[in-house]
């Protein structure tokens, strides 16, 4: 009986197919999860130039109310507002102008003691 267990290698081929395909799923897995990822980034990248496109200057104008006083003494203004304006200027980081800057590396110090 211990010699017929010693022989039996049926199981052996099968245990060993399927550590070969699950090895090739995961590495296609990972490639395949790159390439989803690199695309994400390229899509948030095209939002975030969308955004920094938009030009959000405004401008509305004041305006007031002029009151006269009976009997010709003139006019005055019984009320008045200001207008406002905002002018939208070039952030730091539209449409892909910022860069990572990265030191350059740089050797280990000697160590304490």
């Amino acid at each position: 009986m211990l010699k017929a267990l010693l022989n039996d290698e049926a199981g052996f081929i099968v245990s060993a197919e399927l550590v070969l395909i699950a090895t090739i799923l995961v590495i296609g897995l990972i490639v395949g999860l790159s390439s989803i990822q690199h695309a994400v980034v390229a899509e948030l990248n095209d939002v975030g130039d969308a955004i920094g496109s938009l030009n959000q200057s405004y401008l509305y104008t004041g305006f007031s109310k002029e009151k006269s006083f009976g009997g010709g003494g003139g006019n005055g203004v019984a009320a008045y507002t200001r207008g406002s304006a905002f002018n939208d200027t070039v952030d730091d980081c539209d449409n892909d102008q910022c860069d990572i800057a990265c030191d350059v590396p740089v050797n280990e110090g000697p160590k304490r003691r």
